[in-house]
């Protein structure tokens, strides 16, 4: 049964990589950033949901509470 399960998640992923290099996440002419990193993780990890509509994205433009003085 755990060989079983290993071989959905391994196959899951490499479905999620094959769906992130469709979309041109793999370039050489893209600047790494929490975006394009973010964006690549979760598509590589939602894997066949790409197929069914999913197109995950990351905001890393969030503002985090700052200490009270």
């Amino acid at each position: 049964m755990k060989s079983l399960i290993g071989i959905i998640v391994v196959v899951w992923l490499v479905i999620g990589v094959l769906a992130a290099w469709q979309r041109g996440y793999f370039g050489d002419d893209q600047d790494v950033t929490c975006k394009t990193a973010g964006d690549t993780t979760l598509t590589i990890v939602a894997g066949p949901l790409n197929y069914v509509g999913a197109n995950p994205k990351v905001d890393c433009n969030v503002e985090v509470p700052q200490p009270s003085e």
